[in-house]
């Protein structure tokens, strides 16, 4: 028999079911495993803009990654092509998913017959983010994907406490903005 205590506390945590995440995660490996098998190079999408600069600058900060640069690009085009993807199919509602339920974020708008989803984020905040984000990914030498999947999955000291601090300020990022009461 499972103590109720440890699983009221994973319903509170995931109000929504641990399948998504559990779906998610398998798939993030399963990913990064096939990249480092095909390449021999951990995954991470922060030297994604270094690399693509490298098609067009002779700079030697950005030469650096030209022997990567095309799986790279092909990386990130998959994750914006995949989000695409999902925002166009299960989130609009046009397929479903016990994993996910449509429009349960953002807006859905019928244009002409065809249900669309968007965010319900400013585009401002997403810019800005965006911006912390690459400005933190160089500064912190690395991503969550790079650090959090490939480096702590290899047990690397660095990525181990870059991972911490990432999980840290976003925590109490977020607890700020929460307690402030800013909304999308």
């Amino acid at each position: 028999m499972l103590d109720p205590v440890p699983l009221a506390v994973v319903g509170e945590l995931f109000p929504n079911g641990v399948s998504r995440y559990a779906v998610g995660g398998f798939l993030v490996g399963l990913g990064t495993v096939l990249i480092y098998v095909g390449t021999g190079i951990p995954a991470g999408a922060s030297t994604f803009l270094e690399s693509t600069l490298s098609y067009v600058s002779g700079q030697s900060r950005f030469r650096q990654y030209v022997d990567s640069r095309d799986w790279r690009v092909v990386f990130t085009a998959g994750i914006i092509l995949g989000g695409l993807l999902f925002a166009a199919t299960v989130q609009s509602g046009l397929l479903s998913s016990g994993l996910y339920e449509a429009g349960s974020t953002g807006e859905l708008y019928d244009i002409g017959g065809v249900t669309l989803w968007l965010t319900e984020v400013q585009p401002w905040r997403l810019f800005v983010g965006g911006l912390f984000v690459g400005i933190g990914t160089r500064i912190g030498k690395g991503c969550t994907s790079g650090h959090g999947v490939c480096g702590v999955g290899s047990a690397s000291k660095t990525s181990i406490v870059g991972v911490v601090t990432f999980l840290l300020v976003a925590i109490a990022t977020a607890q700020i903005v929460a307690a402030t009461g800013v909304t999308p």
